[in-house]
């Protein structure tokens, strides 16, 4: 490949619900195809997706964690804390900010996979 070519993915957006049906600072799972997503409306109208797995406890419960923020290198990020044990995930990326002492369940990685999002004439929908 040239530095001229360049690879185009086509995201294909799936509705997963409204707009509307999302509780600010809470979560919501969805399915995903075979993924299961975790939803979190924050207060500033962002709407983000990350796995509903959660890697420490090997159980489908992000979209049941408490929402709040962290300061991570100056900036404000928004974050869910696992209601198993308690690891706290920067929702824009994904990455595990504090691994409580734990480590993931059968090898796995310590951070979630996260998804676009977009809200289009108040549907939520999710890229893949």
């Amino acid at each position: 490949m040239t530095a001229l070519e360049t690879t185009l993915e086509t995201v294909v957006w799936t509705a997963v619900c409204r707009v509307q049906d999302l509780a600010t600072e809470r979560g919501a799972a969805a399915l995903l195809g075979t993924d299961q997503v975790a939803l979190f409306r924050l207060l500033d109208g962002r709407v983000l997706a990350v796995q509903q797995h959660d890697p420490f406890s090997d159980a489908h419960v992000i979209s049941r964690g408490i929402v709040g923020s962290r300061s991570v290198d100056g900036v404000e990020v928004p974050t869910v804390a696992s209601p198993m044990y308690k690891q706290v995930f920067d929702l824009t990326t994904g990455r595990c900010l504090d691994v409580a002492g734990k480590v993931p369940a059968r090898g796995l990685s310590p951070d979630l996979r996260t998804w676009p999002v977009r809200v289009s004439d108040g549907l939520v929908e999710v890229g893949r």
